[in-house]
């Protein structure tokens, strides 16, 4: 396949993705002054943007064995270098929670639990697995059955993080509840593509 000169395929798409969260985040911050409540919308921010680009990626492959067209073809394409923009994401979400944790200790630790640490550890992890075998060479080497379970098992685990955070919130906040629209989609359209009648499409197109 011939490489597009472009800045919406492969790692250009990755770079201008990633390049634009963290303008945007440093923007956000900048509207408070890099003070406390900056940092905390950076953090609000960066999580929603990695929902998305963590749905686009995940839904990629059902999406083109459902519905076959040019756009979910370029998304199935391009599937790596959105989760890898994800991954950025998440990055700078990390930074902006370190930052937070440092100016305001009281704050960040009435906000934080042991599980929220126990949890989000082991997501970071699977991020940081997952990303590492995002390259061709790291994804030969580990094999195409342990890349194959590595991100499954990952995709599912952050599938039901984001669910958790996302949804803790709605007791407080209902308009949250709008944020689990997207993930309970991504599943079902998961589960609907892994139907023997929804085989036929991919090997089609």
């Amino acid at each position: 396949m011939p490489t597009r000169q472009n800045w919406f395929e492969g790692w250009r798409l990755f770079a201008l993705l990633s390049l634009t969260l963290l303008a945007l985040s440093i923007w956000i911050a900048g509207m408070r002054a890099f003070e406390v409540e900056g940092v905390r919308m950076v953090i609000r921010f960066t999580a929603r943007t990695s929902l998305l680009l963590f749905c686009l990626a995940f839904a990629a492959a059902a999406l083109v064995r459902l519905w076959p067209n040019a756009w979910t073809r370029w998304l199935r394409r391009n599937r790596r270098y959105l989760g890898v923009s994800f991954a950025a994401s998440h990055a700078i979400h990390a930074v902006a929670i370190l930052a937070f944790a440092i100016m305001d200790p009281i704050g960040y630790a009435a906000a934080t639990s042991i599980a929220s640490y126990i949890f989000g550890g082991i997501g970071y992890a699977f991020i940081v697995a997952m990303t590492a075998t995002s390259f061709d060479r790291t994804a030969a080497a580990i094999g195409a059955r342990a890349w194959r379970a590595l991100h499954l098992a990952g995709g599912y685990y952050l599938l039901f993080q984001f669910m958790v955070s996302f949804g803790k919130r709605i007791p407080d906040m209902p308009a949250y509840a709008l944020f689990l629209i997207p993930l309970v989609a991504v599943f079902a359209l998961r589960m609907i593509a892994m139907a023997p009648r929804a085989q036929a499409p991919a090997r089609a197109g």
